[in-house]
């Protein structure tokens, strides 16, 4: 870093690429998902990115998901009215001028509005070329959430069965199926596994490849609170730039420029020196125009510009002066009218409206009708010349000014015509006098630059230090403690040793050393652990899925089918290694009405058996 800085301060400026989503075009199923059997399709449903795609069987089970797109959607510009229906996904382009509309089905990690969870499986098949008609007959591997609640699980059982008529699905853990798809053969199958997405944190921890699901804990920082601090931190550091700091360059500079410090406080001390700080503060370039102060262009398109200017005054100009004579030559009709009425004796009707016109006498109606006509004739006269003058070119008579961007005016814009009446006098304009250019004093590229120095680290930090927001959780390492705090030693030895590292907010860099460090301070003195990153941690849910899915292709163990799903309900699961615990419903017992009804008796037995029953 100190051999880039040396370079010059230009070195460290990074453009926004602004990446606006190109539409997914829509897919033909490959040849391998048109087998003689049914193709599984595997669905990694996240609350950031959805990821579908074909589990081709094969020595070549295929490329990354054919399809990955933002998990939100937002009704056509149109509305209602006629307009484009609902747009999902990379349909949208880019997501700030529609963020305030934009709408997901998931609440933190689970979905909870199922018809917006329709509106992306209906993108997912459309998109993939799922050719049967009025079903989708394909098994189904989707992923959920930890613990997952029984309501979320039959409300998309339910989606699944009724409204698409699925055959069979399978519902697995996206971290367990990362784990799954990372795991060497000869590696034992217990372990620890970090997952961070973008609105949650998971510590689950995982005892001969089954999850234990009583210890594992969430915290509910990610991703998303994250960029949300980043953008508090730069819109007070930064006022002047409010609008320009949006969510998703926000989202850019965790991606591409963050990263986790190995030591916090220490990292902090290193940012107080005034050459680290030159050195590895990364300034993001803003969009800003150059022709806001000391424009370069010749006097002749000066002229030209000031000349169009004027023209769209005088057009300006003229549209209102023709409105005010339309309204004045319909008030002028209305008064004729009433006098007509007193010329053909009709009395009645002329008082009548007199009282409407709010006027006393047939003297002071002559008079309205006078004016009125002397100004509708003068308006006249005036629309007739500046008609006549509209194609000579008008010089200003003003000395001339730094040039600005300007936007065309308005009607509600002009308060009064006769403020624009001096610039279309017929006297002879004056001789433009010569000023100098104005020169910009400062670096104007500069003041469009946002210098982001330990903000760097602050973002990512939080899922360790969750009070840096205001949030009363505990941060990894304490979670992790108290994880480890509820095994014995011999387990907390066996999990330590494959520590497993998932999810896309734990990409940043210098995660892997954090954790290892935490660890170290956390273990006994000359113990061992293994901390391992995922390949890929953002894709490795959906390629472990898809692995998982081939490997389980015929087992009727794992899948959930339509039988199944009508005699038990949309809450069951079939358990796997990669899935939750299935928690059955008991709906407690309800009092027999058998005692109502008995003869007197037997009344105080049946009394005290079923007294006895219920206890």
């Amino acid at each position: 870093m100190a051999a880039a800085g040396a370079a010059g301060p230009v070195a460290n400026v990074f453009p926004f690429r602004d990446a606006r989503a190109a539409p997914d075009p829509v897919l033909e199923a490959g040849p391998g998902a048109l087998g003689p059997l049914p193709v599984p399709l595997v669905l990694d449903n996240g609350s950031f990115q959805a990821r579908a795609g074909w589990a081709c069987p094969g020595p070549d089970p295929g490329p990354e998901p054919r399809l990955q797109f933002r998990s939100v959607c937002a009704r056509g510009r149109g509305g209602a009215r006629g307009g484009a229906g609902p747009q999902v996904g990379n349909a949208l382009g880019s997501l700030e001028p529609l963020r305030w509309m934009l709408r997901s089905p998931f609440d933190r990690n689970v979905p909870v509005n199922l018809e917006l969870q329709e509106l992306l499986l209906d993108y997912s098949f459309q998109h993939l070329g799922v050719s049967s008609q009025g079903c989708v007959d394909h098994p189904i591997v989707l992923t959920e959430a930890v613990c997952n609640p029984l309501y979320s699980r039959q409300m998309m059982s339910e989606l699944l069965f009724e409204c698409y008529g699925i055959p069979k699905v399978a519902y697995g853990i996206d971290s367990l199926f990362s784990f799954y798809h990372n795991k060497p053969k000869n590696l034992m199958s217990s372990g620890l596994i970090i997952s961070s997405g973008y609105q949650c944190t998971h510590i689950l921890p995982i005892l001969e490849g089954r999850l234990d699901a009583k210890n594992c804990k969430r915290i509910n920082l990610g991703g998303s609170q994250a960029a949300g601090y980043l953008q508090r931190l730069l819109q007070l550091k930064y006022p002047g730039h409010l609008a320009a700091i949006t969510l998703s360059r926000m989202e850019e500079i965790l991606h591409e420029h963050s990263y986790v410090a190995e030591d916090y406080v220490e990292e902090l001390q290193k940012w107080r020196c005034p050459d680290y700080y030159e050195n590895n503060v990364h300034k993001m370039q803003l969009p800003f125009s150059n022709k806001l102060l000391g424009s370069t262009l010749s006097s002749e398109e000066k002229q030209e510009r000031r000349q169009q200017q004027l023209r769209r005054l005088q057009e300006l100009n003229a549209r209102r002066r023709e409105e005010k004579l339309q309204l004045d030559q319909e008030r002028l009709d209305r008064l004729l009218y009433v006098q007509e009425l007193l010329e053909d004796g009709q009395m009645d009707q002329f008082h009548k409206a007199l009282v409407e016109l709010n006027m006393d006498s047939p003297e002071e109606l002559q008079s309205y009708i006078q004016k009125l006509s002397s100004a509708v004739e003068q308006a006249k006269q005036k629309i007739l010349q500046s008609e006549v003058t509209l194609e000579v070119d008008v010089v200003d008579s003003k000395p001339e000014t730094p040039d600005l961007e300007q936007l065309e005016p308005s009607l509600e814009d002009v308060e009064s015509i006769n403020d624009f009446e001096p610039l279309f006098s017929e006297e002879t304009p004056e001789v433009e006098k010569p000023v100098t250019t104005v020169q910009p004093v400062f670096n104007l590229a500069a003041y469009h630059q946002l210098f982001v120095g330990t903000e760097r680290i602050r973002a990512p930090e939080i899922i360790f230090q969750p009070s840096l927001i205001g949030e009363e959780q505990a941060g990894i390492a304490e979670t992790l403690q108290y994880i480890l705090d509820r095994y014995s030693k011999d387990i907390q030895d066996l999990l330590v040793q494959n520590v497993f590292l998932t999810g896309g907010n734990m990409m940043y860099p210098g995660m892997k050393g954090r954790i290892e460090k935490e660890l170290l301070e956390m273990r006994p003195f000359q113990s061992a652990f293994k901390v391992r990153l995922a390949s890929n941690p953002v894709l490795d849910a959906w390629y472990g899925a898809r692995d998982w899915a081939l490997d389980h292709l015929d087992d009727d163990e794992v899948w959930i089918t339509r039988k199944e799903y009508e005699e038990k309900g949309g809450e069951y699961l079939k358990e796997h290694c990669a899935s939750n615990i299935y928690v059955p419903i008991r709906l407690p017992k309800q009092a027999s009405r058998f005692s109502d009804t008995q003869a007197p008796g037997k009344g105080s037995a049946a009394s005290g058996g079923s007294a006895g029953e219920q206890a």
